[in-house]
């Protein structure tokens, strides 16, 4: 349902549509904000996200033969507060964009980098 109310609007790219990947923009935040606002910014996402899964850690299923992915959708204002619009589990996978196949793919690489670490 994002991206079908992201390709309404005047910036829309069906390239990328509407999606970064974090290093882009934290790239581009740091340029208009510098880094102390970004970082800033960043640290308040972490700490959403920690105490949203400290939130519902009594009904998360503690099972060491499997695990969870969690999607986040945040907004972030012009005050650059985040605001936790959903979570959600086992998000879709599936792509709409060249850019988001690129960040989806990147996510399987990072989830199975996590469960089969690289050996150096």
């Amino acid at each position: 349902t994002n991206v079908a109310v992201q390709k309404q609007g005047e910036e829309y790219n069906d390239k990328h549509g509407g999606k970064w990947n974090v290093n882009n923009l934290r790239l581009y935040l740091e340029s208009i904000l510098g880094r102390e606002k970004s970082d800033q910014l960043f640290h308040t996402i972490k700490f959403v996200i920690t105490h949203s899964l400290k939130a519902c850690q009594s009904v998360i299923t503690n099972d060491r033969h499997c695990f969870e992915l969690y999607g986040y959708d945040l907004l972030v204002d012009s005050y650059l507060r985040p605001w936790l619009i959903e979570v959600n589990a086992s998000p879709s996978l599936s792509y709409t964009t060249p850019m988001d196949r690129m960040l989806k793919g990147n996510v399987i690489s990072d989830t199975l980098d996590i469960l089969f670490p690289p050996h150096n």
